[in-house]
């Protein structure tokens, strides 16, 4: 069966941007970004424009010359990410090329590309808001509250006819949704986000995004192996909330393109090829540095970390063990895994306390543990993998 290359690299290309668009939680500040200037392979120019203020009018001397300052600011780009997939000729031809290459490249950007995207985002307007302390400390149980802080924050910079955005983490859009102050307040509204319009809930006329708390940190580490993807880093800590006018930042993509190759070109298997490529950033211009808010959670520090033991089968005790200390209320989850990796982590039922009981009826092996410490309930971080050898 055979397949132009071209025509469907082109088409998919288009409906996985739309699919980007429609679920991606920060896919519309590409819509930002038209006014960008490319100037090298990794450098894009962003007009920021400035103007000085009125002054009196003179009746002799007239007008006070004003300037007007249009800096092309240069900002460099870092992710270029990529990945090759491939369809086996027979499995294409079982159930239609568009077919299965439409589902596959769907749900690979649906699953894999979003939440990326997203998560490198959501990280770097955190981050821009930590390093001007553009934060607020606010309290989990009047989730409003802190929320109309942040509105207030961002409105006495931009002033109040600026359209705003406000991401929440989805414990916090869960209590909000349940909290009796606001719940004649929440209404739905139309939302614009490149050539899709979706429903979102809003609260005084700022548009309420909740993202699932796998987006919602301060750091990530983007993989570079077979496996890819992406996983907090070690100090992250979660974003609550995040407020910014629409129109705030900047996402760039100069590239997200998408190869296709029949399995007479492709040289390495009887199938067929995607590549898929997306180069991307996201900028705030200077004028905006400080219109970028968010609450973040209080930080966790573990200064004692689990220790491995050695037990004896038939007459095994002992305990595992963490000491935690951060501003907020700390709580534990033990998890048990397959091996020092983490693989497989499962939750141990009742071991919510910072110290576990080592099972007794473990046989001969090695067992692997470690604690989630969390604080209010949401944020967490993991403890060091331990085993436990049973002789």
């Amino acid at each position: 069966m055979s397949i132009n290359s071209i025509e469907n690299a082109t088409r998919y290309s288009e409906e996985l941007d739309k699919m980007f668009a429609q679920k991606s939680a920060t896919g519309f500040f590409a819509d930002n970004a038209l006014t960008t200037k490319f100037v090298g392979a990794k450098t894009v120019i962003i007009p920021d424009v400035d103007f000085q203020g009125l002054a009196d009018y003179d009746r002799d001397t007239g007008f006070s010359r004003g300037a007007i300052t249009v800096a092309n600011t240069s900002y460099t780009m870092q992710m270029d990410r990529a990945r090759s997939l491939q369809i086996d000729r027979e499995d294409m031809s079982e159930t239609g090329v568009a077919n299965l290459a439409g589902k596959i490249l769907g749900e690979y950007v649906r699953t894999k590309v979003v939440p990326e995207c997203d998560a490198y985002v959501l990280s770097k307007l955190a981050g821009l808001a930590a390093s001007r302390s553009n934060l607020v400390n606010g309290d989990v149980t009047k989730p409003y509250e802190t929320l109309c802080a942040l509105i207030n924050e961002v409105q006495s910079v931009v002033g109040y006819d600026e359209e705003l955005v406000a991401f929440v983490d989805s414990y916090l859009y869960a209590a909000l949704q349940n909290s009796s102050e606001i719940s004649r307040m929440i209404t739905v509204s139309d939302f614009k986000q490149g050539d899709v319009s979706l429903k979102v809930k809003s609260i005084n006329g700022v548009a309420i995004i909740p993202v699932v708390s796998e987006r919602m940190k301060t750091a990530y580490t983007f993989k570079n192996d077979s496996v890819g993807g992406f996983t907090p880093a070690s100090a992250a800590k979660e974003i609550y909330m995040l407020v910014c006018p629409k129109s705030g930042a900047h996402l760039v993509k100069k590239t997200e393109n998408l190869r296709i190759f029949t399995p007479e070109q492709n040289l390495d298997a009887d199938a067929y090829k995607f590549d898929y490529r997306i180069y991307y950033d996201v900028f705030v211009k200077k004028s905006g540095l400080d219109a970028v808010w968010a609450w973040i959670s209080p930080e966790i520090s573990i200064t004692a970390q689990p220790t491995g033991k050695s037990v004896t089968a038939g007459s095994i005790s002992g305990s595992l063990s963490v000491t935690a200390t951060s501003t907020g209320s700390l709580t534990y989850q033990w998890y048990g895994c397959s091996n020092a990796s983490g693989a497989d982590a499962v939750k141990i039922a009742g071991a919510t306390s910072s110290s576990m009981t080592i099972p007794t009826d473990l046989e001969e092996g090695s067992y692997y543990y470690f604690v989630k410490v969390m604080v209010d309930g949401m944020a967490g971080i993991p403890s060091d993998i331990v085993t436990v050898t049973v002789s």
